[in-house]
């Protein structure tokens, strides 16, 4: 079978089409509704898969049983048919990418040492890594913040630069998008998403939609310019370049509706805010969702990008937005070529991919917004679903000092406040924390509950659109005017996604305003959003610290998870960039700023929010000034990066030469002993439970994220290695160091193991010897006496970021099943891609209904047996005592083809195994 060519084609589909001189052929949705019945009410998404189905059927991977699953949804409006379906290409950021070209790597020389040449481990599909995960906002608030950054990002990263140079000359088909250009999304919105792919085969142009996954939660940005594409784990997107089709399930699609207009005063981010709040209520998990309804015709493809980037967090699968003349209008502005604009709205049109007026697909079920009734929200304490109207900020966080305990189950809204001022705005006689004093460059402040000492512009979801990058520029400039200035005791920082967001915010002269309230650029990259935040001043760690104060970050990202953007920073709100620059002018969020005022002015009167806010008529005008040529100039030269990226040496070798000193890339041990056949799956006897957890446990309490502390274990591995606690890095650019990952998973500051009382952080009991250690060490422990281990966890297992070290460390730790009462989608195809069997409670019954502790033994039995999708186990529990329970279990191996990744322990050693057959 061809990449690009079906060889059965059984509706005769095979057609041509003539875009300015050129042909290209196509497999033809219409042509194919002659057997499979009329599908233009097919939901535009999934349009795209059949279209998939169409062009690879094979007879073997993809049949016309397939296909007539794929028009029996019409009628049905959902499926339990599975198909493989096949990315145009793949998408990689580097914390992700780097453990993946490890892998590569280590795939390499498994296959040297089989005697086969290490060359046949190629990507098959393109591959874009875009560094963008790396830059930490070590220097803030001063015109060198980000030269000073990028020069600390490359001499922290140097090991880690130097592999992916190797990795981009070794292998074909893989181009890296150099540091300090952009966030992985928005590059792939701007320069590399191209709606429709093309591709020369046997002599012949293929014209097809362009599709992609990537190893990123957010890669379901391009959803937004009418490409389908998600994220998946970092095992799963490997698999993919190298040929293995995505398995999966022919989603159920909810379909949300979307009228009206945004009121004057209300964001894009306000929208999306409302969206996520309003699709996890409805329950979207392992769903595509796809919008549609007349308030499409005038919604920028920035501000549908905003929304499909969130899928993540509303828990979605993609977040599609068919094509219509915004995308064109889009691909414009970004600089695509005429031709390609051409061939887009012609191959669209020709396969009725094209949205049309009132035209409305039938859906498994639908929800409906007037965005006339959005208001100004954030999001937080610590979930992005969880939006808090503006106008209740003060209310909601105050409600949550009230509840909040201390370590030791203290209530802490007793505490007395000290004397002094407090910030404009704040009410004196709310009963909460100490109150703190420091000082700052000889100037003294007061920290109070609810202070904000982290206000960043960052991340893809926002950064991407220029209304509310401009917003914020237009607030900055109002409130210089009237000689309003940043609280002292707040991290301030300017994260755009691309080089073109500094380009207009200076050429719109709005960049020296930002500036001067310490919005200063500090890099181009995700920073805050994913723990880069840095550290805080000292004075403000230490008031913070010894006043146990609960405060604040706000940030214009997508997530907000504990522990995730500072260990310090207990609450943390998402929110536009506009309301960003707001509350780092007000300095807490413990203010209802529609009407309280934010600051003074410099004769001292009150200033309130809506004295700043622009217009939509001077946020229209600001915007006019984003022009075609700087998207052209940035990304000219895209994969060249400086003269620093440049001048790193890299041998010329097939297989990598792995470094014992190397403290960043490390050999795998995933492949070693790897035989021709998989070894004989045993049943689970006799196991302890490792950790026992609760609901919405997510990938960054398991996987090793942010910083980490030189007293944990994976602190203590780096100084005995010769590192010093300041060149520490974090968890997630060390992803290519197996030692370091596998100490850091579980070891979440936030995380609660059960069978610990009070006690938060990566610990656990080790129930031979009854001692409380880091979970890590605990393991090693049961590893020395060959003792299997399980996790129990709660409802939705591993929501969160798509990362493989989630599922990796759990594996390395010597876990052999997890048992939960429900998974994130991206995180269970992940534990199963290693090897570790994911497990599900049936109805009514859970940790708690069995009196968990900790304490008990697990067993599980239908494991030494043939594996098949969904099958049912048996667990016996026994309990300290001796007596004894049973219950039965759901295997979470939802596929065929996850089963046999499974037998092979992990879908990599399923693809080792199949070239080394094949070469």
């Amino acid at each position: 079978m061809s990449n690009d060519g079906s060889s059965n084609d059984s509706y005769n589909t095979l057609s041509s089409l003539d875009v300015d001189g050129k042909t290209y052929h196509y497999y033809s949705l219409p042509k194919a509704q002659e057997g499979l019945g009329d599908l233009n009410r097919m939901p535009f998404s999934l349009k795209v898969l059949t279209e998939n189905l169409l062009r690879f059927e094979d007879g073997e991977t993809v049949e016309k049983k397939h296909l007539e699953a794929m028009a029996q949804w019409l009628k049905d409006r959902r499926s339990d048919t599975e198909i493989q379906f096949r990315p145009a290409r793949v998408l990689m950021q580097d914390f992700t990418g780097v453990p993946g070209v490890v892998d590569l790597a280590a795939m390499r020389e498994a296959v040297e040492k089989a005697g086969k040449d290490p060359a046949i481990i190629n990507p098959l599909s393109p591959v874009d890594l875009v560094i963008d995960h790396s830059v930490m906002v070590d220097n803030f608030g001063d015109s060198s913040a980000f030269r000073d950054n990028v020069t600390i990002e490359m001499e922290r990263n140097q090991e880690r630069y130097e592999f992916l140079r190797w990795g981009q000359q070794a292998f074909d088909n893989f181009s890296v998008v150099p540091p300090g250009t952009g966030i992985c999304h928005q590059v792939n919105l701007e320069y590399l998403g191209r709606t429709v792919w093309s591709k020369e085969q046997g002599g012949k142009t293929f014209a097809y939609p362009d599709t992609l996954v990537g190893t990123d939660s957010h890669t379901t940005m391009i959803n937004g310019l009418g490409i389908l594409g998600w994220g998946v784990g970092g095992i799963e997107a490997e698999a993919a370049m190298l040929g293995q089709p995505v398995s999966m399930l022919i989603p159920e699609v909810v379909g949300f509706k979307v009228t009206g207009k945004l009121r004057e005063g209300i964001t894009a981010t306000d929208l999306v805010l409302t969206v996520t709040e309003m699709l996890r209520k409805k329950g979207v998990v392992g769903k595509f969702v796809e919008f549609y309804g007349d308030g499409l015709k005038d919604m920028p493809v920035a501000d549908r990008a905003t929304i499909a980037n969130m899928a993540p967090e509303y828990g979605a699968t993609c977040g599609f937005f068919p094509v219509d003349e915004q995308t064109i209008r889009y691909m414009r502005l970004t600089g695509r070529e005429e031709h390609q604009l051409e061939l887009v709205e012609a191959y669209a049109r020709a396969q009725g991919l094209w949205r049309e007026p009132g035209h409305e697909p039938i859906y498994s079920d639908t929800l409906e917004l007037d965005m006339g009734e959005v208001e100004a929200s954030l999001a937080g304490p610590k979930r992005p679903q969880d939006r808090v109207a503006l106008r209740n900020m003060k209310s909601s966080f105050e409600l949550l000092m009230e509840t909040a305990e201390g370590p030791n189950g203290q209530r802490k809204d007793k505490l007395e406040s000290e004397g002094g001022q407090t910030a404009v705005g704040i009410d004196d006689s709310f009963e909460h924390h100490a109150s703190q004093h420091g000082e700052l460059e000889g100037e003294k402040f007061r920290l109070d509950p609810g202070a904000v000492v982290i206000a960043a512009i960052t991340s893809c979801t926002n950064t991407s659109n220029p209304s509310v990058m401009m917003a914020a520029g237009l607030i900055a400039r109002k409130a210089v005017e009237k000689g309003l200035t940043t609280k002292p005791w707040v991290k301030t920082s300017l994260a755009p996604g691309s080089k073109v967001v500094t380009d207009y915010l200076k050429v719109a002269g709005l960049d020296d305003d930002l500036d001067k309230l310490g919005f200063n650029l500090v890099g181009y990259g995700c920073t805050t959003c994913i723990g880069n935040s840095g550290p805080l001043p000292e004075a403000v760690e230490k008031a913070i610290s010894e006043g146990d104060l609960t405060v604040a970050s706000v940030l214009s990202g997508n997530r907000n998870f504990e522990g995730r953007v500072h260990p310090m920073v207990k609450t943390n709100w998402l929110a536009s960039p506009p309301l960003v620059v707001a509350f780092a002018l007000a300095g807490n969020v413990r203010l209802d700023l529609t009407k309280e005022p934010l600051g003074k002015d410099k004769d001292g009167n009150p200033v309130y929010l809506k004295d700043l806010w622009p217009s939509q008529a001077e946020i229209a005008e600001a915007v006019e000034k984003v022009k075609t040529d700087m998207f052209r100039k940035e990304y000219a030269e895209v994969f060249d990066g400086d003269e620093t990226w440049q001048a790193i040496k890299v041998p010329q070798s097939k297989v990598y030469e792995w470094s014992d000193k190397s403290t960043y890339i490390q050999h795998p041990p995933f492949f070693e002993g790897l035989g021709p056949e998989p070894d004989d799956i045993s049943d689970i006897r006799d196991a302890h439970i490792l950790a026992l957890l609760g609901d919405s446990v997510t990938t960054d309490h398991i996987s090793p994220a942010g910083s980490f502390k030189a007293d944990t274990p994976a602190g203590k591995y780096l100084q005995e290695h010769g590192v010093e606690p300041k060149d520490f890095n974090s968890y997630g650019s060390r992803r290519g160091n197996h030692e370091v990952m596998m100490r850091g998973t579980f070891a979440n500051v936030r995380i609660r193991n059960e069978m610990l009382d009070g006690v938060e952080g990566g610990f656990t009991r080790h129930v031979p010897s009854g001692e409380q250690m880091p979970i890590y060490d605990a393991a090693m422990k049961y590893q020395k006496d060959d003792t299997p281990l399980v996790v129990i966890a709660g409802k939705e297992y591993g929501t969160g970021s798509s990362r493989d070290w989630a599922a990796k460390g759990t594996r390395l730790l010597g876990v052999k099943a997890v048992v939960a009462e429900s998974y994130e989608r991206i995180h269970r195809s992940n534990l199963i891609g290693m090897g570790v069997m994911p497990l599900q409670f049936p109805e009514g019954v859970d940790r708690k209904s069995l009196k968990l502790t900790g304490e008990e033994t697990i067993s599980i039995e239908g494991l030494s047996g043939d594996i098949q999708p969904g099958q049912t186990l048996k667990m016996t529990v026994t309990y300290k005592d001796g007596s004894t329970e049973t219950c039965d279990l759901k295997s979470r191996i939802d596929t065929a083809n996850e089963a046999v990744y499974y037998r092979h322990g992990g879908i990599l050693h399923y693809v080792v195994r199949e070239m080394i057959k094949a070469a």
